[in-house]
């Protein structure tokens, strides 16, 4: 006589069965507002405050470009050569990170916002005309930390809201960490 009686592995318990995809509601998202993109109904209520945090952060970028660049034609001094190879090395990487944010942005169905006259009022990082080159980097520096910190209170706030933005802010907020460790450097010289 054969036991019927089934065995189950240790690696099978009822809670994998409970890991099932709703396959109704995958041809639901799928199938609604095709308009839409990548953007499917689980966006939801999210999706707008986070265009705002991203065209917050784009400005913050847009405006660390023109800070790096000023400070890259105008630095001067025995250290300056060096020091302003660095502020350009930055300034195309910030311009890479608005690149990204604004590219995001649209894919979300928002329209990122470029416009001259609101950058300094949504961007986080401040814009400087310092002339002298310690100050410079000072300046960049300070920068460098507020972008360190708006990337990570995003970070948090987005958290499984949108895994794709939140993996894209957490690149750009390991850069801007190795730019205020550059940065520090700098300034201890």
């Amino acid at each position: 006589m054969k036991n019927t009686t089934t065995m189950k592995s240790p690696a099978h318990n009822d809670a994998d069965s409970q890991l099932v995809l709703d396959e109704a509601a995958l041809h639901q998202a799928a199938t609604a507002d095709l308009d839409e993109g990548a953007v499917t109904p689980a966006y939801g209520p999210h999706r707008d405050a986070i265009v705002k945090l991203l065209n917050d952060a784009l400005a913050t970028e847009l405006v660390c470009v023109l800070r790096y660049k000023r400070h890259y034609f105008t630095a001067d001094g025995l250290e300056s050569p060096a020091i302003a190879a660095e502020f350009l090395v930055h300034a195309n990487e910030e311009s890479a990170h608005a690149d990204l944010i604004a590219q995001r942005i649209v894919q979300l169905g928002g329209e990122p916002d470029f416009a001259p006259d609101r950058l300094l009022e949504r961007s986080h990082a401040q814009y400087d005309e310092s002339s002298d080159l310690k100050a410079m980097v000072r300046a960049n520096l300070v920068a460098e930390r507020i972008a360190v910190e708006a990337y990570r209170q995003m970070i948090s706030l987005i958290g499984d809201k949108d895994p794709t933005t939140r993996r894209m802010l957490e690149g750009i907020l390991a850069d801007e960490e190795e730019h205020a460790d550059e940065l520090k450097d700098w300034l201890h010289r």
